[in-house]
């Protein structure tokens, strides 16, 4: 044996080469778990547009003036349904206003007050819509729609807020709501068609 050289035992060399074993295996399970987890944040856990749906529940309050314009405005409840069925992760917005229109008028304002729609759940609101009628009936083709049986009304909504995955994932998230409803006079219903976007 040389002077000065230190000789390492075959215990050492197996303790190292068992540590770098064990490094490695270590990596390569943190890699599979983080390509696991990038997979499913685009795939089963990417957040998907909520439903959300708006239709009036009932006429509240009826006030006319006839002096010095003819006006006549109506209270109707709106009941707004945000279905978040689809989503693993939750959705906060804040407050914000559906604006309602009639042949390109804004004849409502329906606002909407900020709140939680659970992961997986389902969020109904009920908020109160002022109409005025004033402007529907004075609109050009009032006649022709009221005669033909139905009112074509459309809705919009724009919800800010943020979408929160297993409390620990958040992301700045906005909705956007569009419904076609339409009134039918004679018999007294109802109908809505809506669709909905999600931009992350």
């Amino acid at each position: 044996m040389k002077s000065g050289s230190i000789p390492i035992s075959s215990s050492a060399s197996t303790r190292r080469r068992g540590l770098l074993i064990c490094c490695g295996v270590t990596a390569l399970i943190l890699i599979v778990a983080a390509s696991i987890i990038v997979t499913l944040a685009f795939t089963v856990f990417k957040p998907k547009e909520p439903e959300i749906t708006a239709r009036p529940a009932g006429l509240e309050n009826i006030e006319y003036s006839l002096s010095p314009n003819v006006t006549v405005n109506v209270t109707v409840d709106m009941i707004i349904t945000i279905d978040n069925g689809k989503n693993y992760g939750s959705f906060k917005f804040k407050n914000t206003t559906a604006y309602v229109n009639y042949r390109g008028d804004v004849v409502a304002q329906v606002p909407i007050k900020h709140s939680l729609v659970p992961a997986r759940g389902k969020l109904n609101i009920t908020s109160p819509a002022d109409f005025m009628l004033s402007k529907v009936i004075s609109n050009p083709s009032f006649s022709e729609d009221f005669l033909s049986g139905s009112l074509n009304l459309t809705s919009m909504a724009t919800l800010h807020g943020k979408v929160g995955l297993f409390k620990v994932v958040k992301m700045q998230a906005t909705a956007f709501s569009t419904c076609d409803i339409s009134v039918f006079v004679i018999d007294r219903e109802v109908q809505s068609k809506c669709e909905s976007k999600l931009k992350l």
